[in-house]
């Protein structure tokens, strides 16, 4: 008998090698498998206070569950293991890898991580989706984020983007009503196309990214293939005291590519995780997704001679106003090993900023350097900076004690500044600019970049087809009030917009009409028991 089960485990232990080795597993479908090769001894399961696990400790029926510490400390642990959820940009993926420097920037920057064609500066990304809850599908027609985290010797570095060039706002009190705007009904639970619609008229600066997000930029193929823009206007410093206000892009080497609605339904229907697989798999295979970073660059005087606002996050700058400068690239060359840990305690804060770049000083990102730190400090406690990856590679700081993680807690220094005793001290930036660039705001509405986009960054009869598709799918269940209102500015934009929009949706209700009813279904034959059997 033991002969037989020795022979039947050596069949399946070598059946599994031969199946592994000759059958082609997508590296998301095999990771346990590659765990097990790289770890082809039995480790010793333990409890979380390192008490080794005796067998019979395993089993939990007929027991006192107080006195089986297995179960005590295993419930504890599941009972406490979900963070708040993201209120935004729940759903993602991430990786890590590297920037490297491919052009001189000096000219513009002192920034230590822009210096020196060929550094290498590691770090982490995050890609997700903005409005999906954790378990949504990757292909719905909304904005994608993209941060990342460079770890430069100046400190960490954080840049949060989108796959939009646009902002949708710029006023910082808009950002609670857009949010609860675009999310789930409070009685329904559901995504309302009327209230989307309707927080997008009250403010139509909005309408800005919607035009973007209802093209064919709407929804991309995957994570891969999609530019992201930081959207702010920044400020950079050289090392002569010299100011230039750049915004920075990043264009996909992949090359970039979308997806229409009905390809996007078609995949979400098979695959809602289709980003986050594509992404993982092809880190794992060895096919490093890349982008090109570049920066549009404005001087100070070119502020004082461009017929438009440079700093405001809803509009685009003029072509041929500006200069576009090349700095590098940035690899993802390495999948994460434990979401939770790489991922989800991850915290990109834009205000995470170093010397050379003294960041946007538009209202909207003075805002968002608050609101970013109270939010993590809500999600992940008291000390994000001490959580292992968000940590920079040098940090001195009077900050003590508090909710764990708090590392060395700068052990025995003196926690007080100034102090007597050699305490951390701050120290003299002979490069910082004199004086800091005060910009007002202004809540005028433009429909101007809005004719513009229709006219002429929709390039062709075909794409501006798609679009208008787009529009009607997501207007044709709006309420009249707000439909209404949605049609005038339209109008205003461009007669032909509104036409063409008026048109499809007659076309979207003569079908309604015609085709009234659920679909029919065929219901397979209950083979269980029921009340009706009895």
């Amino acid at each position: 008998m033991k002969v037989t089960v020795a022979f039947l485990l050596c069949v399946v232990a070598c059946g599994e090698a031969i199946i592994y080795e000759n059958a082609s597993y997508s590296p998301e479908e095999r990771q346990f498998l590659d765990f097990k090769l790289n770890n082809p001894k039995t480790i010793v399961w333990t409890k979380s206070s390192g008490d080794p696990v005796e067998i019979r400790e395993v089993v939990a029926v007929n027991t006192d569950h107080f006195n089986n510490q297995l179960f005590v400390d295993t419930i504890s642990s599941f009972s406490a293991e979900r963070l708040p959820e993201r209120i935004t940009n729940a759903k993602g993926a991430g990786a890590f890898g590297y920037f490297v420097v491919t052009n001189d920037v000096s000219k513009y920057t002192y920034a230590d991580l822009f210096n020196g064609i060929g550094k290498k500066t590691p770090l982490v990304a995050r890609f997700s989706a903005v409005v999906q809850n954790k378990g949504g599908t990757d292909l719905g027609r909304e904005s994608r984020g993209f941060a990342v985290k460079f770890y430069t010797k100046q400190g960490n570095l954080d840049l949060a983007c989108l796959h939009i060039p646009v902002f949708l706002y710029r006023d910082p009190n808009f950002v609670s009503h857009l949010m609860h705007g675009v999310s789930r009904n409070p009685q329904t639970n559901l995504i309302s196309s009327t209230s989307r619609w309707d927080v997008a008229i009250q403010r139509p600066a909005t309408l800005n990214t919607l035009f973007w997000l209802y093209s064919d930029y709407g929804i991309p193929n995957g994570y891969r293939k999609a530019d992201f823009f930081p959207v702010h206007t920044y400020e950079l410093a050289n090392k002569h005291g010299e100011t230039h206000y750049v915004r920075f892009n990043f264009r996909t080497e992949q090359g970039f590519s979308a997806f229409t609605n009905q390809q996007a339904a078609e995949v979400s229907g098979r695959d809602p995780d289709y980003f986050v697989k594509d992404l993982f798999n092809a880190i794992g295979r060895g096919d490093y997704p890349s982008w090109r970073l570049e920066m549009d660059v404005l001087t100070k005087h070119d502020l004082q001679t461009v017929d438009y606002n440079p700093f405001d996050v809803t509009g685009l700058w003029t072509n041929g106003t500006f200069t576009t400068v090349q700095i590098g690239r940035l690899v993802l060359n390495k999948n994460v090993e434990n979401v939770f840990r790489d991922l989800e305690l991850a915290a990109f804060n834009p205000s995470n900023l170093v010397p050379g770049i003294p960041g946007p000083v538009d209202n909207l990102f003075k805002a968002r350097r608050t609101a970013y730190r109270m939010a993590q400090n809500y999600r992940l406690g008291s000390n994000p900076n001490k959580i292992l990856i968000n940590m920079p590679l040098y940090a001195r700081t009077y900050n003590r004690d508090g909710k764990p993680p708090v590392r060395g807690n700068m052990g025995n220094a003196p926690h007080y500044h100034p102090n007597s005793f050699n305490g951390p001290m701050p120290y003299v930036d002979e490069n910082q600019p004199a004086k800091t660039l005060r910009v007002l705001g202004s809540m005028a509405v433009d429909f101007q970049p809005l004719t513009y986009f229709y006219n002429h960054i929709i390039e062709s009869e075909a794409h501006r087809r798609r679009f208008i598709s787009n529009l009607v799918d997501s207007l044709e269940s709006v309420v009249p009030p707000v439909l209404d209102k949605v049609l005038e500015l339209f109008d205003l934009i461009d007669h032909d917009l509104k036409r063409r929009v008026a048109v499809g949706l007659e076309a979207a209700y003569a079908r309604r009409r015609a085709d009234r009813g659920p679909p029919s279904i065929n219901t397979p034959i209950r083979n269980f028991p029921t009340a009706v059997n009895y």
